[in-house]
C-alpha cells in the first residue's frame, strides 16, 4: 500500500514540558512546524513520543526528519529508536512499523490482527451475539449496541483492514446507518477516505448518482445514492457493511459503483447469515455467521466466519 509522508504538524505530538521552563533538560522551542521542539530527552521518552505519534495516525508515513527535529535527536539515534518498537511490537504482537525508503520516504505503523487474533474477536462477539435478550420479534437480532462500542468497532476495523491491505483499496464506502463505525475504522487503519451511500440524495452533497436495487432478503425495491464527486472514475473501493443476508445491499453498491467505473477490490461483513446460502455477491468475507434465531426456544447460534482469512473469498 503506497503512502507519502506528511509534516509533523498533522500527525506529531506536541508535547510540552513542566511549566519550569524546560527543567534541567533545558527550555522548550518552538519549531518551524508550530509545534514544541523538546529539549534533551532520554530514551525511553524518544520511544514514548513515536509510539504514540505512530499509533494515533496508523498507515500514516511520518518523516524521519520530522522527528529528529522534534525530539532534538540525530536521525541514526531515531532510527535505533524505530528498531525498538519494531521489534516490540511485532514480538508481542501489537501491529507493524514500517519504514519506506526513498525521498518520500518514512516511518508507519500498521496495526495488523492476524488470523489467531480475528478468531478470538470473532468469538467474543459470539458470545456476546448468543446473548438470549438479544433476540427480537420477527427473529432479529439486536446488535446496534456492538457496532457502536468504540472497542469493538476499533477490533473489527483492524481485522478487515488487515485482510484487504494488499488489495490497496483508495476509498472505504458502506451505507447509512449501522455501517457507518465500523467502514470509519477500516478507513482509519488504512488511512483513507470514507464514503457513505445514502438510501436518498441530499441536497447538500451536490448532484447524486441513485439507483433502484432489488433487496435480497425482503425482494423490495430500494433506492441508494452517492454524491458524484465522492469517488473518482477508476479508484479501487472496499465495500463494508454491518450484516448480510440476501445480499442485496452489497449488490446494490456494487451496482451504484459501477456507475462511477470503480474497481471493488472486494466486502466485508460484520454479521452474515447462513440462510439463504445463496447470495446476490460472491466475492466477501464476514467475521461471524449467523446460524438460526430461535425466539420461541431464545436461542441464537452463530459461530467465527469461515471466509475471513481464507485464500479466495468466493
Amino acid at each position: 500500500m503506497k503512502g507519502s509522508a506528511v509534516p509533523m504538524e498533522d500527525g506529531g505530538l506536541a508535547i510540552a514540558k513542566k511549566a519550569n521552563n524546560g527543567g534541567e533538560n533545558g527550555p522548550n522551542i518552538r519549531n518551524r512546524w508550530g509545534g514544541v521542539t523538546l529539549g534533551r530527552l532520554k530514551r525511553s521518552e524518544r520511544v514514548a513520543v513515536i509510539i504514540r505519534t505512530l499509533v494515533e495516525r496508523p498507515s500514516v508515513v511520518f518523516p524521519l526528519a520530522g522527528f529528529a527535529e522534534r525530539l532534538q535527536a540525530a536521525k541514526s539515534t531515531i532510527s535505533e529508536d524505530l528498531a525498538l518498537v519494531r521489534g516490540s511490537f511485532e514480538r508481542l504482537g501489537m501491529g507493524r512499523v514500517e519504514t519506506l525508503a526513498g525521498a518520500a520516504g518514512g516511518v508507519r505503523f500498521f496495526p495488523f490482527r492476524g488470523r489467531d487474533e480475528a478468531q478470538q474477536v470473532a468469538l467474543q462477539l459470539c458470545r456476546r451475539l448468543s446473548e438470549p435478550e438479544r433476540i427480537l420479534p420477527g427473529g432479529f437480532l439486536y446488535m446496534t449496541d456492538l457496532i457502536f462500542s468504540p472497542h469493538f468497532s476499533m477490533q473489527i476495523g483492524e481485522i478487515f483492514a488487515t485482510r484487504f491491505r494488499e488489495a490497496e483499496p483508495q476509498y472505504v464506502i458502506t451505507v447509512e446507518t449501522k455501517g457507518i463505525p465500523l467502514a470509519l475504522m477500516t478507513a482509519r487503519a488504512l488511512n483513507l477516505p470514507l464514503v457513505i451511500s445514502r438510501r436518498d440524495a441530499r441536497v447538500t452533497e451536490g448532484p447524486s448518482v441513485g439507483i433502484n436495487f432489488i433487496s435480497g432478503s425482503s425482494g423490495r425495491i430500494q433506492t441508494m445514492s452517492l454524491p458524484k464527486r465522492a469517488v473518482p472514475s477508476g479508484a479501487r473501493v472496499l465495500i463494508v457493511d454491518d450484516f448480510m443476508k440476501g445480499g442485496g445491499t452489497a449488490r446494490g453498491m456494487v451496482d451504484l459503483l459501477a456507475e462511477f467505473q470503480a474497481d471493488v477490490v472486494g466486502i466485508a461483513v460484520l454479521v452474515e447469515t447462513l440462510d439463504p446460502p445463496v447470495k446476490l455477491v460472491r466475492d466477501y468475507v464476514s467475521l461471524v455467521e449467523l446460524e438460526a434465531v430461535d425466539g420461541a426456544g431464545q436461542n441464537v447460534r452463530v459461530r467465527p466466519g469461515q471466509r475471513l482469512f481464507r485464500g479466495d473469498a468466493g
